[in-house]
C-alpha cells in the first residue's frame, strides 16, 4: 500500500466515524458521557455525573426503556428533576431523534425554561450544539417555543395555552409540575389528555410526568403514581447492611436541657438496628441503593417516589430546620409536606357547625386588643345596599383575635357610606399593654356593582394601606399577587387567590388549642356570624373528566359575607409583606415582654412587596410608642 492509498483510507475512516450513528446508550449513560451543566443553570457546572445522585439513574433509564411507555415521578424539591428532563431531551435530540412536546404549568414558565435551561444546554453540550439552530426572527421553525433539529422537533408549551397542546403529532411527551396545571386548557379540556392525544399514532410513544404533589383529593401526580408499579429507593444501612427507606419518621435530633431544638444534630435512625446514619454516610448509602417496585403487577408504567432526605444537596438538619419553622402554621406545614417529603397533604377533619363554634367564644373586650395581637387588618365586602367588614388582630404564626364585625347600611354609590368606613379605618385601638395600634391594612373587594366607587375610595388611600382587591378562584394561586393598574380606574388592584385563602382559614379554624393559627372570637359574636363563616366547604368535582377541588356553598342561598371578609383581611396581611413574627417580637421588646423562647422570624417580605415601603405605607413599629 503506497502513501497515497494510506492517506485515502485514513480520510475514509474519519468520514465513516463522523457519519456513523451514535452508540445506543441509556439516558444516564448519555448524560455521563456527553452532558455539560451550564454555569447559569447549575450550582455545580461542568461534566454531569449520575453518581452524584445515583437514584437518578433508574428514573432516567426508564425514560429510554423501550418496554416502558409511561413514567411518573412524584418528588420533593432539590432532587434534580429538571436536569433529568433536560437530559432526556438532549438524549432524544442526539440518540433517538423524535418529535418532542414539553408542557409546563404556564406559557410564561415554558418560555423562561426555554431561554434559561434549554438554550444553555444546547450551547454547552458539544454533541447537540448546532443541531438545534439559534432563535432567529425570520425562522418560523426555530422560535423560543418551537425548535427543529434533524429528525424531529421540540415544542414547548404551557398547560394554560391550548394551541401548544394540540397542533402537532409527537412521540415524546414530557409534563413538568403537573399538579400546578389548570383543570382545563382554556375551553379545550384537560391539558394532559390534550397532549397525550398527540401521541396516539406512535407505537413507541413515551409519556413522562413529574411533579411535587399537592392535596390528596386532587393531586394528578399522586393518582398517576398509584396507577404505576410504585417504585421506592432502598438504601443499605452502613452499620447493619439492611436495605431500608429514608423516611421522616426516622429522623431524630437533639434538644438542649431547656427544650430548644438543635436541628444541626439531625440524623436518620436505621429502622432495623437503630444506629444513626449521618449526612456523611449518605453518598455511600445512595451508591448502594436500588429501586424496588412495591406494586410489581403493573407493567409498562414505571413510578418513582423520592423525598428530600435522599438529596445530596440538602443536609438532614436543613430539612429539620424547615420543619420547625413550618409546624406552627398549617399552610406552611402543607407546603413542607409537599416540597420536602414529596407527599400529598391529607385533608383535616370537619371543622364543625356554627353551634360548636359558638362554644369557642371568649370573654375579652373587643375594644381592647388582646396581648398577643399586634397587626390589625380589615376585610370589606361590598353588597348592593351595605358594606360589611371585619377587623382582626394578628399575632405570632397567624394566631388571631376578631375585634369587631360591622355592617354599614346604605347605598355604596353614596359618599356618606364610604365616609363612615373611613372614620372606622382611621381609629386606633387600645392594646392590652396600654399602647395604641392603628389599622395597618384594609382590603376592599372590587367585585359586584360598585367597582368604580371602590376604586375612587382606594386610590387616594393607598399610602394608608387601603387596597383594592379582586378574587380569583382556582387551586394553587398565590394568596395575593402583585398590583396591576390595568383597570378602568387605573388603581393598584391586587388579585387574591380565594381558594388558597379559604384553605388557610379552614386550617386556622381547625386548630383546637391556643397558639399558631388559632382563631379567637369575642363573646358578642352571634350564631349568624358563624353560619356565614362556615357557609362554604371544599368539594371535589369533575371538570371535563379531571378532578378539581373547589369551595362551594353548603346550601343554596346561604350568606357567606363573614367568610369573604376574613379572606380579604388575611390577603392584605400578605400584601403588606411584613415579617409578622418579627413585628410581634419587636413590639414585645418595646412593651418590655420578651418573645417566646426559641421563636424565630419565619416570614420575610418578598421584593415585590418590599417596594411598597417607599410609597408611604408604615410597617413595623407603626404604633404609638408613648401609649
Amino acid at each position: 500500500m503506497n502513501c497515497h492509498d494510506s492517506t485515502l483510507l485514513t480520510s475514509l475512516k474519519g468520514c465513516l466515524e463522523r457519519w456513523a450513528p451514535p452508540p445506543k446508550l441509556t439516558i444516564s449513560e448519555w448524560a455521563d458521557r456527553y452532558r455539560v451543566l451550564s454555569p447559569e443553570a447549575s450550582a455545580e457546572p461542568g461534566t454531569w455525573n449520575t453518581d452524584r445522585a445515583p437514584y437518578q439513574r433508574g428514573i432516567m433509564d426508564a425514560m429510554s426503556d423501550p418496554l416502558i411507555e409511561e413514567v411518573t415521578f412524584i418528588k420533593s424539591s432539590q432532587v434534580g428533576a429538571t436536569e433529568m428532563i433536560n437530559n432526556a431531551i438532549g438524549y432524544f435530540v442526539h440518540q433517538d431523534p423524535s418529535p418532542i412536546l414539553l408542557i409546563m404549568p404556564t406559557k410564561e414558565v415554558a418560555g423562561a425554561w426555554s431561554k434559561d435551561r434549554l438554550a444553555t444546554m444546547l450551547r454547552d453540550t458539544p454533541v447537540i450544539r448546532g443541531r438545534v439552530r439559534d432563535v432567529k426572527s425570520r425562522d418560523s421553525d426555530n422560535t423560543i417555543l418551537h425548535k427543529r433539529f434533524p429528525g424531529g422537533h421540540i415544542t414547548i408549551g404551557g398547560a394554560n395555552a391550548p394551541a401548544g397542546l394540540a397542533s402537532r403529532p409527537v412521540r415524546i411527551l414530557l409534563f413538568d409540575e403537573v399538579d400546578r396545571f389548570p383543570a382545563s386548557a382554556g375551553t379545550e379540556g384537560d391539558p394532559i389528555s390534550l397532549g397525550e392525544n398527540r401521541s396516539k399514532t406512535f407505537w413507541n410513544r413515551k409519556h413522562i410526568r413529574t411533579s411535587t404533589p399537592t392535596i390528596d383529593s386532587v393531586s394528578r401526580i399522586d393518582k398517576s403514581y398509584q396507577e404505576s408499579d410504585m417504585r421506592r429507593y432502598f438504601v443499605p444501612c452502613p452499620h447493619c447492611g439492611e436495605m431500608h427507606l429514608l423516611e421522616w419518621k426516622n429522623i431524630v435530633w437533639e434538644k438542649t436541657d431547656d427544650g430548644k431544638d438543635l436541628p444541626h444534630t439531625a440524623a436518620h435512625a436505621c429502622p432495623y438496628c437503630g444506629a444513626l446514619e449521618e449526612d456523611s454516610d449518605l453518598p455511600r448509602m445512595l451508591k448502594g441503593g436500588e429501586w424496588r417496585a412495591t406494586n410489581p403487577d403493573v407493567q409498562g408504567h414505571a413510578g418513582f417516589h423520592i423525598n428530600e432526605l435522599y438529596s445530596p444537596w440538602v443536609r438532614f438538619g436543613k430539612t429539620v430546620e424547615t420543619f420547625l419553622k413550618s409546624k406552627g402554621d398549617p399552610e406552611r406545614l402543607k407546603t413542607w409536606v409537599n416540597t420536602a417529603l414529596g407527599e400529598v397533604w391529607l385533608e383535616g377533619k370537619e371543622i364543625g357547625n356554627a353551634e360548636n363554634m359558638m362554644t369557642r367564644r371568649e370573654n375579652y373586650d373587643a375594644d381592647m386588643v388582646p396581648y398577643g395581637g399586634v397587626v390589625i387588618t380589615v376585610g370589606v365586602d361590598v353588597q348592593d345596599d351595605r358594606l360589611e367588614f371585619e377587623t382582626i388582630a394578628w399575632g405570632r404564626n397567624y394566631e388571631n383575635w376578631s375585634l369587631d364585625y360591622t355592617v354599614i347600611n346604605g347605598d355604596p354609590g353614596r359618599p356618606e357610606v364610604w365616609e363612615t368606613l373611613d372614620t372606622h379605618l382611621t381609629r386606633t385601638y387600645l392594646h392590652e399593654s396600654g399602647k395604641r395600634l392603628r389599622i395597618m391594612a384594609c382590603g376592599i373587594d372590587t367585585g359586584g356593582h360598585h367597582t368604580k366607587s371602590v376604586y375612587a375610595f382606594c386610590r387616594p388611600r393607598f399610602g394608608r394601606g387601603v387596597f383594592a382587591i379582586k378574587g380569583a378562584s382556582g387551586q394553587g394561586k398565590p394568596l395575593a399577587s402583585g398590583a396591576s393598574k390595568n383597570n378602568s380606574g387605573k388603581v393598584r388592584l391586587f388579585t387574591v387567590g380565594t381558594e388558597t385563602a379559604k384553605d388557610m382559614i379552614a386550617g386556622h379554624l381547625a386548630q383546637e388549642e391556643h397558639g399558631p393559627g388559632y382563631c379567637h372570637f369575642p363573646h358578642h359574636y352571634g350564631e349568624s356570624y358563624f353560619e356565614q363563616l362556615l357557609a362554604e366547604k371544599p368539594v371535589v368535582r369533575y371538570v371535563r373528566g379531571h378532578r378539581v377541588r373547589t369551595w362551594q356553598l353548603r346550601r343554596t342561598g346561604a350568606r357567606n359575607e363573614a367568610l369573604d371578609c376574613r379572606v380579604y383581611a388575611l390577603a392584605v396581611l400578605d400584601i403588606l409583606g411584613i415579617d409578622l413574627n418579627g413585628t410581634v417580637d419587636r413590639f414585645m421588646r418595646i412593651i418590655g415582654k420578651n418573645p417566646a423562647p426559641g421563636t424565630q422570624a419565619i416570614m420575610t417580605a418578598s421584593p415585590r412587596k418590599r417596594r411598597y415601603r417607599s410609597r408611604g405605607i408604615d410597617y413595623a413599629g407603626d404604633y404609638d410608642r408613648t401609649g
